[in-house]
């Protein structure tokens, strides 16, 4: 299974919208400073999800996500969760 995922700062409310195959152990990478792109953000937690069978899938969804570059999408997408 594939996830695609929100996760919120804490620190400054911003979202990281990623896509992966271990759930958990991504968000304690993210955590830990362990992905450039959160470094300074963390901590975060997981706010979103949604699963997929393969990763071509989830990773379409991740970039369809990210290309709306919309907070109100992302909050709407948290919401209807």
């Amino acid at each position: 299974m594939f996830y695609v995922y929100i996760l919120q700062s804490l620190k400054n409310s911003s979202y990281y919208i990623g896509y992966t195959e271990d759930l958990n152990e991504r968000l304690v990478m993210h955590n830990a400073g362990r992905v450039k792109g959160t470094k300074y953000r963390r901590p975060f937690i997981i706010v979103y999800t949604e699963i997929y069978s393969t990763a071509t899938e989830a990773r379409k969804r991740e970039y369809y996500i990210k290309r709306q570059k919309s907070r109100k999408f992302i909050e709407d997408l948290i919401n209807k969760n």
